[in-house]
């Protein structure tokens, strides 16, 4: 068979670097009829349909090379990066692997392979394939920061935060500085996750991730105009990206702008979104329009304590049977016990948990229905602390037991009940003479509740300043009558408090000079 002249192969390069692709498929076609065993040929063939957006073509030339070569690892890796692009992960790891036994110094192919582990949640495997990219290039900051990521994601924030500051020592670019700017939130740590975000926006390229994420930390921090500020713009620069319409819609709604809150939602469509619209609609008292949208809802498969709130509300409020019905009779779901960790050995998990709180590096976030208190920041249950850690084991025995005794109840609640119990977030509360918490209810939970490590001793002639008050109303519903369910409960040092997050739930506000102490927490469930 006649080979491949020189010449015609110059001329093809030619016009590949001149980024002349029509021409270099035409001249690669035409050479194929003439050289069909010539690898290079399907090679930069297939380059030149990926860069058209021909993804199946360009893996079938890729496929092609390989059939006349197999020992070329590059043939390899790039039938694996298409199959990837495709969404066939396993194809995608198949051929990194073989590019990584023909080459086994092939950098790109160790951090393919992370990328695809990753997008599995094979983290393990991931950190493994990371590592490899490093070792075989150590100033690969990109590979060290997805280490970090893979760190956070397992939740080991500190040894993110190590990996996150090697990298951006290596090359400061913004999506390190964006990576770090949220293992710091999740620390805890709202100054230094401010400091990276907005370094992250000042040397980005505009995305609207960045200017969402620091707006969401400003207004945390208190700073709600410069928030209103970066929250607009990140969907000014992007008007279809889901996450910044939502992030804008939560700020709008919970500042009660709700007519403007109900466009973003509707452009978000994501999360919870529909039923952020309906609470909207029924703050802003158009009933016949919620009743619509609730039927709608409805008619889909959706396990929401957030939607249970609000369709239960609604029927009591009309005095209708509730259409949803997802936990009848709430308050019969409260759970009220003593954590025998917190007890045993002269209360020490409590002194130590007060002493935690107290020295630890953890930051405040601003709280509106917060008065006379402070609130932690970030995620308690995802710290190094070993008070915290021992704290969330004992939590989960106690959940885990209780959901055993109610696994016969036939509601969606108990049903869909979250099989993995993790903890979305955990955050401490100090309140001091006069403090209480406004009702309210934890949109995105399952299970919401509270530890406590320290009560004032003086509760009021009535015995219930300081209590938590638990009601099928609150939130400033708008409300056609009194006849809502509520319940009252005085805890004592180291009891918890649990209920479905469908529950509105306060603090009675208290006369005492000491403090009120606790640590509450959300589990989310497992489909969210």
């Amino acid at each position: 068979m006649k080979q491949l002249s020189a010449q015609k192969t110059q001329e093809l390069m030619t016009l590949h670097q001149q980024g002349n692709i029509e021409g270099t498929v035409e001249l690669a076609l035409k050479l194929i009829k003439e050289h069909p065993k010539e690898f290079f040929l399907h090679n930069i063939l297939g380059v030149c349909k990926e860069a058209k957006g021909d993804l199946n073509g360009a893996a079938n030339s890729y496929r092609n090379a390989i059939n006349i070569n197999q020992n070329i690892p590059e043939l390899q890796f790039n039938l694996g990066a298409m199959l990837f692009a495709l969404k066939d992960n396993e194809g995608a790891i198949n051929h990194y692997q073989k590019a990584i036994k023909l080459n086994p110094r092939f950098t790109e192919a160790f951090f393919n392979l992370g990328i695809t582990y990753q997008s599995q949640n094979n983290y393990k495997a991931a950190l493994t394939a990371y590592e490899e990219a490093v070792k075989s290039q150590p100033g690969f900051y990109e590979a060290i920061g997805n280490i970090g990521t893979i760190k956070q994601l397992q939740g080991n924030l500190e040894q993110a935060i190590t990996f996150f500051k090697k990298s951006l020592t290596i090359f400061e670019d913004a999506r390190g500085n964006y990576n770090i700017a949220g293992a710091y939130r999740n620390l805890g740590n709202l100054s230094l996750s401010i400091k990276h975000y907005r370094r992250a926006v000042e040397i980005g390229s505009g995305q609207a991730e960045f200017y969402s994420d620091l707006g969401d930390a400003l207004w945390h921090d208190g700073n709600i105009e410069e928030a209103s500020r970066f929250l607009r713009m990140a969907v000014k620069v992007n008007s279809s990206h889901s996450k910044s319409n939502y992030q804008l819609g939560i700020f709008l709604y919970d500042n009660k702008a709700f007519e403007e809150a109900i466009k973003y939602f509707e452009s978000a469509h994501i999360g919870d979104w529909k039923e952020r619209i309906l609470y909207c609609l029924y703050k802003l008292k158009k009933f016949d329009e919620f009743k619509n949208k609730l039927a709608e809802v409805l008619k889909e498969k959706n396990c929401s304590p957030f939607l249970a709130t609000l369709s239960a509300h609604y029927a009591q409020n009309f005095k209708i049977k509730d259409p949803y019905n997802f936990c009848p009779s709430p308050l019969n779901f409260v759970c009220h016990e003593q954590i025998p960790e917190l007890i045993d050995n002269d209360q020490q998990l409590i002194k130590d948990l007060l002493v935690d709180i107290s020295s630890a590096d953890i930051g405040h976030r601003k709280q509106s229905r917060l008065t006379a208190g402070i609130q932690s920041s970030g995620n308690l249950f995802k710290r190094k602390e070993i008070s915290f850690n021992k704290l969330s084991e004992a939590l989960i025995k106690i959940i885990k037991k209780y959901f055993l005794h109610y696994k016969d109840k036939n509601n969606e609640f108990i049903q869909s009940f979250p099989t993995d119990i993790t903890f979305s977030s955990a955050w401490y509360v100090k309140m001091q003479l006069g403090g209480h918490l406004s009702s309210h209810i934890h949109e995105d939970g399952w299970i919401s509740g509270a530890v406590y490590l320290a009560i004032p001793k003086d509760s009021g002639a009535d015995k219930q300043e300081g209590a938590i008050e638990l009601s099928t109303d609150g939130d400033e519903y708008p409300r056609l009558h009194d006849g809502f369910e509520k319940k009252v409960i005085l805890p004592n040092v180291g009891d918890v408090i649990f209920f479905p997050s469908s529950v509105f739930h306060r603090t009675i506000p208290f006369n005492s000079k000491e403090e009120r102490i606790c640590i509450a927490f959300d589990i989310k469930p497992n489909f969210r």
